[in-house]
């Protein structure tokens, strides 16, 4: 009984620090582009924002730390990757954009003459005072913010759905519906948090007595299982909104458009509902990710955890003040290369993949491919463009799934060769002698 009441806690807090600020704002504004085709692109983006989530939690708990996650490719590039991951998830870009929509969505619009620095600064001190202790993290956020968030969704949901804003139309902007929806689920993050966040869940479990390795896994395995449940209601319920509004209004922004839809479901407390549930999911995500920024680099540093957290926070509230736009503009060429790489890390480690050739080769593909789309996609070099035409699939957003696909196992079976003709010169050699 004990361990079901656990399982449901830590359910609560893995979908409140998944659910933050892009969760929020994306979903009605795919639902939006993509009109009558909404169905698709909730597959795209459940993908993404849900499916690989859940696996990259399952992944995390077969390996049970952050420090094997790629370490069959190398100690030092496992280092530089989680630095690089945990750096972009937290004060680079994620943190940042939870104070930013905090103030955009759920402080400016019912307090206009508010300073937005004055908001990020107290913003940052709540989250500061929450993970100083660290051990109370997962009840703070599962009893008491999770409540909040899903009671505030749910009014907007359902109201929405009985009291339909419009009827979703023929979208024109949009041809591949599923690719749009899976690459907009990049946006969240929430893959790339997903190790993270298993490690967050590990010490809390750990702080409160729960220390066998089996009993760890079966909860956490649960509480990935009902924070996908919870989120697969909530982005679909926002999702479907957005593309019924698609008949009634158009060319509005992410966050404006948000606002829009608890304005036109709940009218002039809509907005002032919203704003209670923005402030209450980002700061549910700016907690965990804070956590994981100070865990991780107090162990691979001389700086304590208190002083890491207080350093993010600070640098974090200076970076939230140039505005959501501006943070977003800044994710794309990082997700570009980050997100490849953790899936297909991701699903090595969870089908529990021994061969080094294979991770390697992959890894090297993705990176490889990821510089050809940002070269010509982001920073429109020309050099790029015949590279990019030629890779399939490389205008859905998947120019390096096909690479992988042929080229790792031809690699591999060579590299096996390799080793074999090498072990078998060795032996050779030892009985000639």
């Amino acid at each position: 009984m004990k361990n079901k009441k656990e399982s449901l806690v830590l359910g609560l807090a893995l979908f409140a620090m998944f659910f933050g600020a892009g969760n929020l704002i994306f979903p009605p504004s795919i639902g939006a582009s993509v009109g009558d085709r909404w169905h698709m692109a909730i597959l795209g983006f459940f993908t993404t924002g849900i499916g690989l989530p859940l696996l990259g939690i399952m992944a995390f708990n077969k390996i049970g730390s952050l420090d094997k996650f790629a370490e069959k490719i190398s100690p030092k590039f496992n280092k530089v990757y989680c630095s690089l991951l945990i750096l972009s998830l937290g004060p680079l870009l994620a943190i940042p954009r939870t104070g930013a929509t905090t103030f955009e969505m759920g402080i400016a619009p019912n307090f206009p003459t508010i300073n937005p620095i004055i908001v990020s600064i107290i913003y940052f001190s709540i989250t500061l005072i929450m993970v100083i202790n660290p051990s109370k993290i997962i009840d703070n956020i599962g009893k008491i913010l999770t409540p909040i968030i899903l009671l505030m969704l749910a009014s907007i949901i359902i109201k929405g759905i009985f009291f339909k804003i419009g009827t979703p139309i023929k979208a024109k902007s949009v041809e591949n519906a599923f690719s749009f929806g899976f690459l907009e689920g990049y946006q969240t993050m929430d893959a790339l948090a997903s190790v993270l966040m298993g490690s967050v869940i590990m010490s809390g479990l750990k702080a409160k007595g729960f220390s066998d390795r089996k009993v760890q896994k079966n909860l956490i395995i649960r509480a990935g299982i009902i924070a996908s449940i919870g989120l697969a209601l909530v982005y679909g319920g926002l999702l479907y909104l957005g593309a019924t509004s698609s008949s009634v209004v158009s060319g509005l922004g992410k966050t404006t458009l948000t606002m829009y839809i608890a304005d036109a479901t709940l009218g002039q407390v809509g907005n002032k509902i919203l704003g209670i549930c923005v402030s209450a999911a980002c700061l549910t995500t700016s907690i965990g990710l804070v956590t994981v920024v100070g865990e991780y680099f107090s162990k691979i540093t001389k700086f304590s955890y208190k002083t890491i957290v207080t350093l993010t926070c600070i640098f974090s509230s200076a970076m939230s003040v140039i505005g959501v736009g501006a943070i977003i503009k800044i994710s794309v060429p990082i997700l570009i290369i980050l997100y490849p790489i953790t899936i297909i890390l991701i699903m090595l480690n969870l089908f529990e993949v021994k061969n080094s050739i294979i991770y390697k080769t992959s890894i090297c593909i993705a990176i490889t491919t990821s510089i050809i789309e940002i070269g010509y996609n982001t920073l429109d070099i020309h050099t790029f463009e015949y590279f990019y035409n030629l890779i399939p699939f490389s205008k859905d957003g998947f120019i390096w799934f096909l690479p992988i696909i042929l080229i790792t196992p031809i690699i591999t079976i060579f590299g096996n060769l390799r080793k074999q003709r090498k072990s078998t010169n060795n032996i050779y050699k030892a009985t000639k002698y």
